[in-house]
C-alpha cells in the first residue's frame, strides 16, 4: 500500500506517467459498465433478446447467463471496427507517449460519436440539445458526449422495442387462436399457455428464429 502511494509521490517524470495511465485504467474499468451498455450497440441486442424470451414464454429459458453473454459478444463483433479505430488512434499512441491524455480522449471520442450518431434520431438529440441550449454544431464531433449519450441511448430503446414489437405479433396470434379454441371446446380451466408453448417453440425453430433475429440485429447495425 505504501508502494502505491508513494507511486503518485514521486515527481520522477517516468513515474508520474506510469501514475497517469494507472489511475485512466482504473477510471477506465469504473466507468466500463456505462460506457457498455449506454455507447455501444449492447443496448438494442439485450432488450430484443429480452423479448423473444419473453414473447415464446419459455421462463428462464435461455437463461439469463445465456442472453447477456450473447449480447456482449455480438456488441464486440458489431463494435470491432470502431474499437479497433479507437485502439489505433488513441490507446496506441498514448501508450508509446505520442500524444497526450487530452489528445487521446479526443482522439477516442471522435469515432465513438460518429457511430453513435448513425443510430442517433435527429429529434432525440435535439432535446438534450435545446434543453441545454446549444447552438446547430456543425458537424457531428462538435456534439459532446453528455448530449449524444443520453440521445443515443433513448433512440436505442425505442428501436429495440419496435423490434420486439414486431416479435411478439406473431406469437400473441398463436396465444389468441389457442385461447379461442379452448373457449369453443368448454376447456376454460386448462391454462391457455400449457398448449401454446410447444407451437410457439415449434414456429421459432421451423422459422430458424435465432438466425432471423441474429441478421435483423446485425442490420440494424
Amino acid at each position: 500500500m505504501n508502494e502505491f502511494i508513494n507511486l503518485f509521490a514521486d515527481s520522477d517524470p517516468a513515474n508520474v506517467a506510469t501514475s497517469v495511465k494507472l489511475l485512466l485504467v482504473l477510471t477506465v474499468l469504473s466507468i466500463a459498465p456505462g460506457i457498455l451498455v449506454l455507447m455501444t450497440s449492447f443496448t438494442r441486442i439485450i432488450i430484443v433478446l429480452s423479448f423473444v424470451r419473453t414473447s415464446l414464454a419459455t421462463q428462464q429459458m435461455p437463461p439469463n447467463q445465456v442472453l447477456v453473454g450473447l449480447a456482449l459478444f455480438l456488441s464486440f463483433f458489431v463494435m470491432a471496427p470502431t474499437l479497433q479505430e479507437v485502439n489505433e488512434e488513441a490507446l496506441t499512441p498514448l501508450f508509446n507517449e505520442d500524444i497526450t491524455l487530452e489528445e487521446a480522449y479526443q482522439n477516442a471520442s471522435e469515432p465513438m460519436k460518429e457511430f453513435m450518431a448513425k443510430h442517433t434520431r435527429e429529434k432525440d438529440l435535439a432535446l438534450f440539445m435545446n434543453y441545454a441550449q446549444m447552438e446547430k454544431p456543425e458537424s457531428v464531433q462538435d456534439i459532446p458526449l453528455t448530449t449524444m449519450v443520453p440521445a443515443f441511448a433513448i433512440s436505442e430503446l425505442k428501436t429495440a422495442f419496435q423490434m420486439g414489437f414486431m416479435i411478439f405479433v406473431p406469437f400473441l396470434v398463436i396465444d389468441m387462436a389457442v385461447a379461442s379454441i379452448l373457449m369453443s371446446m368448454g376447456m376454460m380451466m386448462l391454462p391457455p399457455v400449457m398448449i401454446s408453448l410447444p407451437f410457439k417453440i415449434l414456429l421459432f425453430v421451423l422459422v430458424d428464429g435465432w438466425y432471423l433475429i441474429m441478421q435483423s440485429l446485425l442490420e440494424g447495425f
